[in-house]
């Protein structure tokens, strides 16, 4: 025991440092992604998460959104609670057989215009769980998917930059399902 205490006393932590975003950028990508939302909606941007069976790890990075550094909600930028209260559907992790229908009526629970993001590698395809019997695939074996963000998991800054692409490319408002 006493060996393991002093060996993580002297050893490096194993996370990665973050990938240099500065102030600046950051403060304009939001305020970039909160004028579009403004443009295509008439209003701010309202994001539902919904975890369909994933390891928590891109729930951490779109948790990060919130933090102080990212602080989203002051560009106008807001995670709801309810799904007929959201514009976008943040999607993570491979869809698993007891969160299909859950996922399905989120999907329909969701106000047009609607767009679905799939979070990660998981959502896109299953990812690592893709074989497992419990899995049934990624989000688009249930829903349509607007937009695929790749990534184990993807950072807070290539979800911000996925979203203003999302906007950017989507014609008006969102294709009613």
């Amino acid at each position: 025991m006493r060996r393991l205490l002093f060996k993580s006393l002297i050893s490096r932590p194993l996370s990665e440092p973050i990938a240099p975003l500065s102030d600046a950028r950051l403060a304009e990508l939001a305020q970039e992604l909160d004028s579009m939302a403004q443009r295509r909606l008439g209003r701010s941007l309202a994001i539902r998460v919904v975890d369909a069976g994933s390891c928590n790890g891109c729930e951490l990075e779109i948790a990060a959104l919130s933090n102080a550094f990212y602080d989203l909600e002051r560009f106008g930028l807001r995670f709801v609670a309810s799904p007929r209260h959201a514009d976008v559907l943040f999607v993570t992790g491979p869809v698993t057989a007891n969160m299909r229908v859950a996922l399905e009526r989120t999907y329909h629970a969701t106000p047009d215009p609607k767009w679905v993001i799939a979070v990660g590698d998981c959502a896109g395809d299953g990812g690592m769980f893709a074989d497992s019997y419990a899995v049934v695939g990624g989000v688009s074996s249930v829903l349509p998917v607007d937009l695929r963000i790749p990534g184990c998991p993807p950072r807070p800054d290539e979800l911000l930059q996925g979203l203003l692409s999302l906007l950017k490319t989507a014609s008006g408002t969102a294709v009613p399902r």
